[in-house]
C-alpha cells in the first residue's frame, strides 16, 4: 500500500510517496498556481556504490540500483519560528540515508542535502550521491515523449559569464520508441563542472519549465567546488539529479568504514508557475540562508582602482588623486587591487608574504590608507590568499602538505601552488596575513580573489583525488567563517578571476560578487542583467567605469550596468570635468537612494533572459507597487517591447530615473497587455527607468 507524507508551509507543500514495494520519491508539490504531479517514481535519494550502480547501465546519476531499493523506516518534522524541516529516514542492506529539507515560511523552496552511513559490518565505497532527485512532472492525458519542457541553463567563461539559453528537451531527447524494448530510456544530458572554478563552465543554476503544465522548476548547486546537474528521460516524465562530486566526472569516491557517515554538499529547489517566479522563490531562500552582517543592509558604494585605471600597478603618486576624487564622488569604501604588495614589476608567481611594497609607496601603504580613512571612506585591499606563488620565499617555508598534491608532487599552475585548507599551516598562514593587515592597517574591506584552477584535485590523506579537494573545499569554507567570526565587521568580495567561482556556499557567507573582468562596456550589460539568476540583486557587483572623454551616453551607459546591484565604481574620476564629474555624482546618489529597495527585489526580464548578442538588453527589479527598469541599447535596433505583466490593465507612472538631463526617450505604454515600448535615437545607450502604481510610494525614499 502506497502512502504519502505532506510537508511545507503556506507557500510550499510536497507530497512525497513511500511503500513496502516502492522507494521513496516526489509524488506532486504545490507552490502558489503551480502545481507538478507525475505518474513515474523517481527515488528522492540515488546512490551509486563499487558494489551496486546501476539498475539499467547507463552514464546517469539516476537509475541507481540503491535508489530503487531505499525504503522509509521513519520521518521527522520540525516547525520553530518560521523555518521547517523534514527528515526522510531510508535504509536497505547496509546502509541508512537520511534526506534533509528545509524551508521557511513564504519561500516556495527549500535546501536539501543527503547523509549516508554504513551500517554493515565491512567498507562500503561511495561512487555518487545525489543532493537530490526528483520528477519534473507530466500530464497523464500527453501520449508518450510530447512534452514542452525546456532546460534553461547558463554557459560560463572569462569575460562571458552567465550567457543563458533555453532548449526543448524534445530536441535533446529524441523519441526512441522504447517501450518497444521493454526498458526506461538511458539518455541523460548534464551540466558538469570540474576543479575549483564553480561557475567556470557553467553557471551551478539550472531551471526547466512547462507552459503547459504552468509549472518551472530552479535548482542550484550550493558547492565552491565540483558539481553535476543532470536531466534524464523517463517513462512518460523527466527527472532531474543534482549533486557534489562524484566518481565518474571528477574522481570522487568515499570508502565508509562501519558506523562511519558521509553528507553531500546541499543544494537549492524552488517551485514557480513560470521561471520567473521560481526566481524570485530562490532569491527569498538565498536571503533566509545568508550569513547576517551589516553590510547586507548598508550596502556602500565601493571604488576599486584596477578595472580600466590602474591596472595592478598602484603607487602613492596615482592614489592620491584617485582616493580624492572618489571620496567627492561619494565613495563609502576604497580598494586598492592588485600590484599594491611588489617591488619588482613582475609579482604573478612570486605572491604569497602579502607584505606593502616600499617602492611604490615610499612613505608607507600607511600614507594611502590614512587617505581613504581621512575622507571617511573604509579602506580596502586585493588579495589572493589561497596561493603562494612558486618564488615566494613562503613557497620553501611552508610544508608539502600545506599544499595540494598529486603522487607527492604539489600541484603548480600557472607559476603557483594551492593552498591546501585542510593543513593546519595553510590555516596558520591565511589567518596571519588576514589578521595583520587588519591590526596594521584597519583594513575593514577586502577583495578576494582567485585565479586558477588546480583541478580534479589532491590524493594527499584522502580517499581519492576528489574527496581530497571536496573536503579542501569544506575547510576553505570553514576557514571563511572564522574570519568573518574573527572581524564581525570586515566585509569580503568574493572574485574569481571575475566570476568564475560564483557559488551559492561562497555567497551564503560573503557580502558581495564581481558579475565580470568584463572590460567593454558594450559587452558587459548581458552579464549584468543575467546575475540575478545566480546571485541575489544586492550582491551582484558590475564594474561601472566612466572614463574622461567618454561623451554622456557612453559614460550613462557604464553607470547604468553599476546601478542594479552593489555599486561598483571605476575610472580615472581625478582626469574627469566637471560636467562629466556630475553625471558619476548623480548616479552615486541614485544608488544610495534605491540600495534599500534592491535589497528587497526579485528580478524579472521583460525581454527575457538576454542573449550575447541581443542589441536590447534589460533587467528588471520588482518591490512592492513598483518596478526598476534597467535598459541597454547597444546597437541600432527597432524599438524593444518590454513585457510588464503586473501592470496590465493599470495606467502606470513611468519616470526616467537615471540620466536625468540627457535626451528622452520615447515611451509609449500598452495597457490592455501591460507593454511597454521602448525606442532610442542612439546607440549605444541606457537608462534607469521606474514604473510604478499612480499614487504608491517612492522606492527611492525608502529607509
Amino acid at each position: 500500500m502506497v502512502k504519502a507524507i505532506r510537508w511545507g508551509h503556506d507557500a510550499l507543500v510536497l507530497e512525497i510517496g513511500h511503500g513496502a514495494d516502492e522507494p521513496v520519491a516526489l509524488r506532486s508539490a504545490e507552490a502558489g498556481g503551480a502545481r507538478m504531479t507525475t505518474s513515474d517514481l523517481v527515488p528522492v535519494v540515488q546512490v551509486l556504490t563499487s558494489d551496486h550502480g546501476h539498475a539499467l547501465a547507463s552514464s546517469r546519476l539516476g537509475m541507481s540500483e540503491l535508489g530503487q531499493a531505499l525504503r522509509l523506516t521513519d520521518f521527522h518534522t520540525d516547525s520553530e519560528s518560521g523555518r521547517h524541516e523534514l527528515e526522510l529516514d531510508m535504509s536497505t542492506t547496509g546502509l541508512d540515508v537520511v534526506a534533509t529539507l528545509e524551508s521557511f515560511d513564504g519561500v516556495a523552496a527549500f535546501t536539501t542535502r543527503t547523509t549516508v552511513t554504513n551500517t554493515s559490518d565491512a567498507p562500503v565505497t561511495l561512487l555518487a550521491v545525489t543532493s537530490w532527485s526528483a520528477p519534473l512532472g507530466n500530464r497523464d492525458d500527453r501520449p508518450v515523449g510530447n512534452t514542452d519542457w525546456r532546460l534553461h541553463r547558463a554557459r560560463s567563461d572569462w569575460l562571458a559569464e552567465n550567457r543563458w539559453d533555453d532548449v526543448a528537451l524534445g530536441e535533446l531527447f529524441p523519441r526512441i520508441s522504447q517501450h518497444l524494448t521493454g526498458h526506461r530510456p538511458r539518455g541523460q544530458e548534464a551540466l558538469v563542472s570540474t576543479g575549483t572554478w564553480s561557475s567556470g563552465e557553467w553557471t551551478p543554476v539550472a531551471a526547466a519549465s512547462s507552459a503547459d503544465q504552468g509549472v518551472a522548476w530552479v535548482w542550484q548547486v550550493l558547492h565552491n567546488g565540483a558539481w553535476r546537474i543532470e536531466l534524464g528521460e523517463e517513462y512518460r516524465d523527466f527527472e532531474v539529479a543534482v549533486s557534489g562530486p562524484n566518481h565518474m566526472d571528477h574522481g570522487w569516491s568515499r570508502t565508509l568504514a562501519p558506523g562511519e557517515s558521509f553528507t553531500t554538499v546541499p543544494a537549492a529547489v524552488a517551485l514557480g508557475s513560470d521561471v520567473t517566479a521560481a526566481v524570485a522563490a530562490v532569491t527569498e531562500l538565498r536571503r533566509r540562508t545568508r550569513r547576517p552582517h551589516a553590510d547586507n543592509e548598508s550596502l556602500p558604494v565601493i571604488f576599486n582602482d584596477y578595472m580600466n585605471t590602474l591596472d595592478g600597478d598602484p603607487t602613492t603618486a596615482k592614489l592620491i588623486p584617485l582616493v580624492d576624487a572618489a571620496a567627492a564622488a561619494g565613495a563609502e569604501i576604497f580598494c586598492i587591487d592588485a600590484g599594491w604588495y611588489d617591488d619588482s614589476g613582475f609579482w604573478w608567481d612570486s605572491v604569497g608574504a602579502w607584505q606593502p611594497s616600499t617602492t611604490r609607496f615610499p612613505g608607507g601603504l600607511g600614507e594611502v590608507v590614512d587617505r581613504i580613512s581621512g575622507h571617511g571612506m573604509v579602506p580596502g585591499l586585493w588579495l589572493e590568499p589561497e596561493v603562494i606563488g612558486v618564488r615566494s620565499p613562503l613557497a620553501d617555508q611552508l610544508p608539502d602538505e600545506a599544499f595540494l598534491q598529486r603522487g607527492g608532487q604539489r600541484l603548480m599552475e600557472q607559476g603557483r601552488y594551492h593552498l591546501d585548507f585542510r593543513h593546519p599551516a595553510a590555516v596558520a598562514h591565511a589567518d596571519a596575513v588576514v589578521d595583520r593587515l587588519v591590526t596594521d592597517f584597519g583594513v575593514g574591506y577586502f577583495k578576494f580573489d582567485y585565479n586558477i584552477n588546480p583541478g580534479p584535485g589532491t590524493d594527499h590523506a584522502s580517499c581519492s583525488v576528489g574527496d581530497g579537494l571536496l573536503e579542501h573545499n569544506r575547510a576553505h569554507l570553514a576557514w571563511l567563517d572564522s574570519v568573518l567570526d574573527r572581524h564581525p565587521a570586515l566585509v569580503i568580495e568574493n572574485c574569481g578571476s571575475g566570476a568564475m567561482r560564483a557559488d551559492g556556499a561562497l555567497l551564503s557567507r560573503l557580502q558581495l560578487q564581481s558579475t565580470s573582468d568584463q572590460q567593454d562596456p558594450l559587452l558587459y550589460p548581458p552579464i549584468t542583467a543575467s546575475a540575478p539568476m545566480s546571485m541575489l540583486p544586492e550582491q551582484a557587483a558590475s564594474w561601472a567605469y566612466p572614463q574622461p572623454g567618454m561623451s554622456p551616453e557612453e559614460a550613462a551607459f557604464c553607470l547604468v550596468t553599476g546601478l542594479p546591484g552593489r555599486f561598483f565604481l571605476s575610472g580615472y574620476l581625478n582626469n574627469m570635468t566637471e560636467s562629466e564629474l556630475e553625471l558619476v555624482r548623480e548616479a552615486v546618489a541614485l544608488t544610495k537612494e534605491i540600495r534599500h529597495h534592491i535589497r528587497r527585489s526579485t528580478p524579472v526580464w521583460p525581454l527575457g533572459l538576454p542573449r550575447w548578442d541581443d542589441p536590447w538588453v534589460t533587467l528588471g527589479l520588482d518591490v512592492d507597487d513598483a518596478t526598476l527598469l534597467f535598459i541597454w541599447r547597444r546597437a541600432d535596433a527597432p524599438a524593444a517591447e518590454l513585457r510588464l505583466p503586473r501592470f496590465a490593465g493599470l495606467d502606470p507612472r513611468i519616470e526616467t530615473v537615471f540620466p536625468k538631463n540627457l535626451t528622452p526617450w520615447q515611451l509609449a505604454w500598452s495597457e490592455a497587455d501591460g507593454v511597454l515600448r521602448v525606442d532610442a535615437d542612439a546607440a549605444p545607450a541606457a537608462r534607469m527607468i521606474r514604473i510604478s502604481h499612480k499614487g504608491g510610494s517612492d522606492p527611492r525614499e525608502l529607509a
